[in-house]
């Protein structure tokens, strides 16, 4: 099996479409086809099932899929254990954050590193940290740099770097911001905004609620925090935010809880071979790591 093939297979198979498929690999429609059909003449099995617009893999395609995965991790990791002989920093690095990550905590490391290290072609790709984490456990990037899961895959080397103190806010004029001291249970008589059900945060924060017995009363959802902050400045609702973004615009509220604190750090898989640019961004956030972190 060609390593381009086995490319087009895993395109076909993650985005559904051979359309799509050809775009992210810059090929053409029928070049995409030319070589799952080549594919498909190797291993004597149909790959997928074409019914209509919908692409599906077949029972074979799913035996292969895995498998397909860990031979074109293989290969990258053998070409950048040989490239990392040379000693030099150079090639590429997929890194992915989250956006909030991205926008407050990686802007003066990514500069340090770029002007460091300026033989580096940095594909740096913006995701929700779940998505995140299961690309670095696929293989589809060599680290990430988000929020840390409450129970990280032990394939998974997961470091803190940063210790994130979660406020509790709303806005100005809104109710709750005339109240002192308030508990826990008070704030579930006001509709909150908060990330998505999925996420490592919004986890974080029913488990808190869970465990004194209350139920959010969550009316708005999203992943992106900026947009939360927005929600929650215009009076749609309490929220809980990370302390660099409240910053004056949001009444930040007096409640009686132990203080919410979130990880943020990076993931790298265990079994890996990190190539030298991967490794020269690892120092970066090494030594990027506040005390909280170390401490963990």
């Amino acid at each position: 099996m060609d390593t381009q093939s086995l490319q087009a297979f895993l395109a076909v198979a993650d985005s559904g479409s051979f359309s799509r498929a050809a775009e992210q690999l810059y090929l053409t429609q029928p070049a995409v086809s030319k070589r799952i059909a080549s594919l498909e003449t190797q291993i004597d099995a149909r790959l997928f099932d074409r019914i209509g617009r919908r692409v599906t893999l077949t029972e074979a395609g799913r035996v292969l899929l895995p498998r397909a995965r860990q031979i074109l991790v293989m290969v990258d990791d053998s070409r950048r254990a040989l490239i990392n002989l040379e000693g030099r920093v150079a090639g590429s690095l997929t890194l992915a954050t989250s956006h909030h990550i991205g926008l407050h905590r990686l802007p003066p490391l990514l500069k340090a590193y770029t002007q460091a290290h300026p033989e580096v072609q940095m594909d740096l790709r913006f995701l929700d940290s779940e998505q995140a984490y299961r690309g670095v456990l696929d293989g589809e990037l060599e680290m990430a740099v988000v929020t840390l899961a409450p129970h990280p895959d032990p394939q998974l080397d997961v470091v803190p770097v940063w210790d994130d103190r979660m406020c509790f806010v709303c806005a100005h004029d809104h109710p709750l911001a005339s109240r002192a001291r308030l508990m826990l249970h008070e704030l579930c008589d006001f509709d909150a905004v908060l990330p998505g059900p999925l996420t490592f945060t919004r986890t974080l924060i029913e488990s808190r609620f869970a465990a004194a017995g209350l139920t959010l009363p969550v009316a708005l959802s999203t992943n992106y925090l900026e947009t939360l902050k927005m929600m929650t400045a215009i009076g749609l609702g309490w929220s809980l935010l990370p302390e660099r973004l409240v910053a004056g615009e949001l009444h930040e509220l007096d409640v009686e809880h132990p203080v919410i604190h979130r990880s943020l750090g990076y993931l790298v898989h265990r079994s890996r071979t990190l190539s030298n640019a991967a490794r020269a961004m690892l120092a970066l956030l090494e030594e990027a790591r506040d005390a909280p972190s170390r401490r963990a």
